[in-house]
């Protein structure tokens, strides 16, 4: 109506129609952001299902979580059995920030106490609760807190931890909908810990095969490395070891190592007790360690800053040979090794311990084989070729009495002497080729083994000849002195005496061993020549022996001359 006032409400029902409307539309946002929330919280279900990788799926988990509640830093705390951390997967934080501060969490503090009642944990404020330890240095600062357990099966497979909330504290709904999430997470972490044991078994049988076929291949001659190296491949680890027990009283040595850092372990001594190895190599079962504190008395781990990575340790059983174990270490902050691992290993082992007793029979039967030719030949030798030489020789012998003319005698029995030193050489090459008990690598072996090597450029081979029990009386303690003597005055008359004809004799008679080298050639005339006899002068000085040279152009001799038991400190 003209001139009248327009239509109003009273303040009071406005004010109350303005409460309301705004009510509503804080609701129907708060409606849509839940909706919102739940179709991530289902994105990242879906997510996490369709992936089946293990190292990936945990990523993958702290991922949605950081990103699902709006925080800036996530963890994934995966719980070894003894109640630390195994592993912490991380997201937020910078590498170099996180290389600066070394080492990984051990459970300490709120995340140990998660650990000891996993119930879900949201705090304000880090700072405001008793459990709280602190950072260590370089570490970023952190407000916020939100940690919630992640079961596989009813039991606790790790923890997650939320810190620094978009809306400066998390709600209880951001813990509702992270607790979601780790329900869903058990149920992808399981089927992706079943389908990694598929592909840990499938790698470990693969390795067992490859491994026992290249085992009995007989041109494979170096075992330790080969076992080694199929094992860090079928168990994706940092170094393995080849441990062998010492003898009576002797500590567990390193026979073989494979790795980034192996090579220098090889050899080192180890614990009687008290490590994984140790447990193997005494009980003959597997013995695992998981990650934790540094322990540098066990060289078969890896330590990095002040924490040791896991180990597993599984006997080799090869009969007639020293305890042995394998042993298989991972890097600190790695997966430790599950009951798989440990079985896939044990069974390699076994495989392997096989195929190396089934190596060291075919070994022991060629060795008899060979032998047994070697006697058959000597047999022949000794039974047919010297007789007849012998015969021979005494044939000629009477003919040389019978020669008119002196000059065609001396040369039949020049002649002769051939044959007597034919027959000479003969039976050392029957000594031998018979088998001694005590070594395999003798002194006589030796000898004629430098002396085939060095005849190579000479017109004749070097005559060769034994007198006496040598490789009875040689032992490992005078062997060493004896053929670096030996190479030293052969060489030196190969090399510099032109000679035609260079012989070697040892001898041992009397509690005495006597080597002696003559030659035709031009004598001692050379530098080289006295520095190699000034060498080996002092090798008989520090036995109680001696050197006697008698050389003169075509008939040059070095005598070197020890006693059995030498007598230690004399000088020259």
């Amino acid at each position: 109506m003209p001139g009248s006032d327009p239509l109003s409400f009273p303040d009071g029902p406005r004010h109350d129609l303005d409460r309301a409307l705004a009510d509503l539309v804080e609701r129907a946002n708060a409606v849509a952001n839940t909706q919102g929330r739940l179709r991530d919280l289902l994105r990242a279900t879906r997510e996490l299902i369709e992936e089946t990788d293990l190292p990936l799926v945990l990523r993958r988990i702290v991922e949605a979580a950081v990103e699902l509640v709006g925080a800036r830093y996530g963890a994934m705390g995966v719980v070894a059995p003894d109640g630390t951390l195994e592993q912490f997967i991380h997201v937020g934080m910078p590498a170099d920030t996180a290389a600066s501060i070394g080492h990984l969490p051990r459970g300490a503090g709120l995340l140990g106490a998660l650990i000891a009642d996993p119930t879900p944990i949201r705090l304000e404020h880090i700072t405001d609760d008793e459990r709280s330890v602190g950072f260590p240095a370089h570490h970023p600062p952190m407000d916020s807190f939100l940690g919630v357990p992640v079961r596989v099966r009813d039991q606790v497979f790790g923890n997650l931890y939320l810190t620094d909330s978009g809306a400066r504290s998390f709600s209880r709904e951001d813990e509702e909908l992270v607790t979601s999430l780790a329900a869903t997470a058990g149920f992808a972490i399981d089927n992706a810990r079943l389908l990694q044991e598929t592909r840990v078994r499938a790698r470990w049988a693969a390795a067992t095969t490859e491994l026992t076929t290249q085992l009995l291949d007989p041109g494979t001659t170096d075992a330790d490395t080969a076992i080694a190296v199929a094992i860090a491949v079928a168990a994706d680890a940092d170094l393995v070891c080849i441990v062998r027990a010492g003898a009576a009283g002797e500590p567990p040595r390193i026979a073989a190592a494979w790795g980034a850092t192996g090579e220098p372990r090889v050899g080192t001594a180890l614990a009687a007790t008290g490590t994984a190895v140790a447990d193997a190599l005494g009980t003959d079962a597997p013995a695992t360690a998981p990650p934790g504190a540094a322990a540098p008395e066990d060289p078969t781990r890896l330590t990095r800053h002040d924490r040791s990575g896991p180990v597993l340790a599984v006997p080799l059983s090869v009969v007639k040979s020293p305890a042995s174990a394998i042993t298989i270490a991972r890097d600190p902050g790695a997966p430790g090794f599950g009951p798989t691992d440990v079985e896939a290993a044990t069974d390699l082992a076994a495989q392997v311990s096989v195929a190396l007793d089934l190596v060291r029979a075919r070994t022991f039967e060629e060795r008899t084989m060979l032998l047994e030719d070697r006697g058959r030949i000597a047999r022949d030798l000794h039974d047919h070729v010297i007789q007849d030489l012998f015969g021979t020789g005494l044939q000629l012998q009477a003919l040389a009495t019978m020669l008119p003319d002196p000059a065609q005698a001396q040369r039949l029995e020049r002649a002769i002497e051939r044959l007597d030193d034919a027959i000479s050489q003969i039976r050392s090459i029957i000594f031998a080729t018979s088998p001694f008990a005590g070594r395999a690598d003798t002194a006589r072996h030796r000898i004629m083994d430098l002396a085939a090597e060095l005849s190579a450029t000479l017109p004749s081979p070097i005559s060769v000849r034994f007198s006496g029990p040598i490789d009875h009386s040689v032992d490992e303690d005078l062997l060493p002195d004896l053929i670096a003597v030996a190479r030293e005055l052969l060489t030196n008359a190969v090399r510099h005496a032109r000679a035609e004809s260079i012989g070697i004799r040892v001898d041992v008679a009397g509690g005495q061993l006597t080597m002696a080298v003559r030659d035709d050639g031009v004598g001692l005339r050379t530098k080289t020549r006295e520095s190699g006899l000034r060498n080996i002068t002092h090798r008989a000085e520090k036995r109680g022996g001696a050197v006697v040279i008698d050389s003169r152009p075509g008939a040059t001799s070095v005598q070197w001359s020890v006693p059995l038991h030498p007598v230690r400190g004399r000088s020259r």
